[in-house]
């Protein structure tokens, strides 16, 4: 990722997630985004329909949006599941990201086990939109 594209991901963090059925027909979800140490994380489960179209075939593409509607910056993506016995600590760490701390990080790190969670790592491959350089 260049320059621009970490300056706006720093800032942005509404994204489309779009994923590929087997019969390769797309399936979008609305997701947020988030920058740590450089990586680009995203929260899901183990039962999330996007996390089995990924297993199968690890490519997305992202669209991150910015506020004003008009800019947005398109990213596309083959994606690492992380989803080992670290992952409700990771999902504290991208929570951390994009809101601050939780009121209670002991409850927070339960419902991680509890809901399991996992962390969607991308590795973006090109990147474009009006705020990025080609």
């Amino acid at each position: 990722m260049d320059d621009a594209v970490t300056r706006f991901l720093r800032h942005n963090h509404d994204a489309v997630m779009t994923t590929l059925r087997p019969d390769a027909t797309p399936h979008v979800a609305r997701v947020l985004v988030g920058l740590v140490d450089g990586r680009l994380w995203s929260s899901g489960t183990q039962t999330r329909v996007r996390t089995g179209h990924l297993r199968r075939d690890p490519r997305a593409t992202l669209c991150v949006l910015h506020p004003d509607r008009w800019h947005w910056l398109g990213l596309e993506c083959e994606v690492e599941i992380l989803d080992g016995d670290d992952a409700p600590q990771l999902n504290l760490t991208l929570y951390r990201t994009l809101a601050g701390e939780p009121d209670d990080v002991d409850e927070y790190l339960q419902a991680m086990v509890a809901e399991q969670r996992l962390i969607y790592q991308f590795h973006v491959r090109r990147a474009y939109g009006p705020y990025v350089s080609p």
